[in-house]
């Protein structure tokens, strides 16, 4: 098989990459990498140096690729399916491009700084930081709440890479920062990516790793 996805079935960049592979049913060998073992850890960095997953690797091509928005595009480019994640268009492009910096930057990133403290060694927390995080994914829930009342997706009316990136983020977000009765849009936003067959699967195949999430 010509795809290679180093991955572990838990993190929320993982599953971005998961979901835009199962929208357009990609073949790829999953290669599922546990940063606490040793040869584990080895076979990912030998790939990408900074061990950090997912990371694609392309044995026609003899590709490695690398950052979940660029390995998605990647795929829109060589491997194209049925849904197109990308829109032709240059200016629906940017927005799809700006919604998936949105999520993953405001979104998913204080969402694990949330998270990865819970983790820390004792006394080596970080309660400003928290704090930071938490305003953070406050104030793009609002604007997200905005956003989304002219919206059924991320970026417009079909589903598009920013969606991939909003999965994950909002519904490890609502865990640790639940979204609320007060932002109707959001939530219902949520429900439709929860429903989107290629979420329910990245989430079933999560379930056995779930009781590793902190808190």
């Amino acid at each position: 098989m010509s795809l290679e996805l180093y991955f572990h079935p838990l993190a929320s960049f993982c599953w971005k990459v998961l979901i835009a592979l199962y929208e357009n049913e990609t073949p790829f060998q999953p290669r599922v990498i546990d940063l606490g073992n040793v040869e584990s850890r080895a076979a990912l960095t030998r790939l990408w140096p900074f061990g950090k997953f997912p990371v694609l690797h392309d044995h026609a091509r003899d590709q490695v690729v690398a950052e979940t928005s660029i390995i998605i595009e990647y795929l829109s480019q060589h491997y194209p399916g049925p849904v197109p994640l990308l829109p032709g268009n240059r200016d629906l492009a940017l927005e799809v491009r700006f919604q998936d910096r949105f999520y993953d930057h405001y979104v998913d990133e204080p969402m694990s700084k949330i998270v990865t403290d819970k983790i820390r060694p004792h006394g080596k927390n970080d309660p400003h930081g928290v704090e930071q995080a938490r305003q953070q994914i406050e104030t793009a829930y609002a604007l997200i709440e905005a956003t989304l009342a002219t919206r059924r997706w991320a970026a417009g009316d079909v589903f598009t890479l920013a969606d991939c990136s909003a999965a994950p983020a909002l519904y490890y977000a609502n865990l640790v920062l639940p979204i609320g009765e007060g932002r109707p849009n959001t939530s219902a936003y949520l429900t439709r990516l929860i429903e989107r067959p290629s979420f329910r699967r990245v989430v079933a195949e999560a379930q056995p790793y779930f009781h590793l999430f902190p808190g």
